[in-house]
């Protein structure tokens, strides 16, 4: 028989592991009389886990959230788990997280049986991550706008659009959208009767909660991902760029990230039309070159002269044409 302790740690896992029990299903699955089970329930809330009980047929025992922060158990699975977003979250794009990041994952190593201590250990001296791309948000912004978007409450606040062009905003917020780089809010513009899409960086300030407010169908029927996508790619520059690819859309969508450029198939799918704003014409210049593929620009100008300029440049590094070619040393 599991002595009392041992039962404690058991019957608390099972509480984790699912919603709802019902009290005879519960006292069999421990092994106990249904009053043993009733005593270790009132020793379970005695150290501060929330243990609610219902009567009746339906009757039995949930564990529900409580004002503080009760120990977990935790296989070693979701240990590890939890290890590798500890260590991903110190060194993100997140702002404000990452001392308590490193003082969790010190607290969840110091429990950790010696097995997983190694594992653990092994993750955090081996994987190293990249400094972070793209400007970092903070974490109190970031859990206020999700809290808003789940509780369905208007905001308002000060933002900065990327001419620098201060504005204030009132907003019905549907999700947060996260690129790999940037963190964008997506809202229903009350001003402007329209959606729109926010870089949380550019919001400054507080956002401020307002009143209720009645949901509405999402963008691109409810793909906040792909409204993000589309509206980063071709967000109204002055112009954008149109080129064709000489390579099927699979093979290319494997490539391009859908943040970078929107494409579509064209004529026997063995070619594809790339389309993104043309606001940073030497970057698309590389990426054109670097993927390696036959291209035809179709728009801007502008591109094909940067194209040019560029193809001028590599042949003033070969060297002109008809001249012999240098010697190399060794």
């Amino acid at each position: 028989m599991l002595s009392a302790s041992s039962r404690l740690l058991q019957l608390l896992s099972l509480l984790q592991a699912r919603r709802h029990w019902a009290g005879p299903e519960l006292a069999e699955r421990l092994g106990v009389h249904p009053r043993t089970l009733r005593r270790d329930i009132d020793r379970l809330r005695e150290l501060g886990y929330p243990v609610a009980a219902s009567s009746g047929v339906a009757g039995g025992y949930a564990l529900r959230a409580g004002q503080a922060m009760p120990p977990l158990l935790l296989d070693d699975e979701e240990a590890l788990a939890v290890a590798i977003a500890l260590r991903t979250a110190a060194s993100g794009q997140v702002g404000g997280i990452e001392e308590p990041a490193l003082q969790a994952m010190v607290k969840l190593e110091q429990l950790m049986p010696a097995r997983l201590r190694r594992r653990a250990d092994a993750l955090r001296s081996a994987v190293q991550a990249m400094d972070p791309v793209g400007p970092s948000v903070d974490a109190g912004l970031l859990a206020d706008l999700a809290g808003a978007c789940r509780d369905q409450l208007g905001l308002d606040f000060d933002y900065v659009d990327a001419k620098g062009e201060p504005s204030r905003r009132r907003v019905e917020p549907q999700g947060v959208v996260h690129t790999g780089h940037r963190w964008y809010l997506v809202a229903w513009d009350t001003l402007r009767s329209d959606w729109r899409t926010f870089r949380i960086d550019r919001i400054a300030g507080t956002a401020m909660v307002g009143r209720h407010f009645t949901p509405r169908i999402g963008p691109e029927g409810g793909d906040l991902r792909a409204f993000v996508a589309r509206s980063v790619v071709l967000s109204p520059h002055a112009e954008q760029a149109r080129v064709i690819l000489h390579a099927p859309l699979a093979q290319m969508a494997a490539r391009i990230p859908a943040t970078a450029a929107r494409l579509e198939a064209v004529d026997d799918e063995q070619r594809c039309l790339l389309q993104c704003g043309a606001h940073a014409l030497d970057s698309l210049v590389y990426w054109l070159m670097a993927l390696e593929v036959e291209f035809e620009v179709l728009a801007p100008p502008a591109l094909r002269e940067r194209l040019a300029l560029a193809a001028e440049r590599v042949m003033r590094g070969l060297g002109r044409l008809g001249d012999p070619p240098k010697p190399v040393l060794l």
